[in-house]
């Protein structure tokens, strides 16, 4: 008798990010450079006209505490990120 068939694995689900909740987040590089892997958001930069969407956030390096501004959709990418540390 063979064994049964394993089943298909599935990637994890995504998480939906929502940009106000981001402050404080943490976040792991998939491709570290200059030993920087794990990240804090530590700010979420609110446009100035309030009718407008949230875009940056500063995400900060853990390791060497440099920051670095970036768009908050860019943390949606699996290839580059991963949520918590890792």
């Amino acid at each position: 008798m063979s064994p049964a068939p394993a089943a298909p694995v599935k990637p994890p689900a995504r998480r939906r990010l929502q940009p106000a909740k981001l402050l404080l987040s943490k976040w792991t590089a998939v491709a570290p450079c200059n030993r920087e892997k794990h990240f804090l958001v530590t700010k979420v930069i609110v446009p100035e006209n309030p009718d407008e969407p949230i875009v940056w956030v500063d995400l900060e390096a853990v390791h060497s505490g440099r920051t670095q501004r970036m768009a908050w959709r860019e943390l949606a990418d699996p290839a580059c990120w991963i949520q918590g540390w890792r």
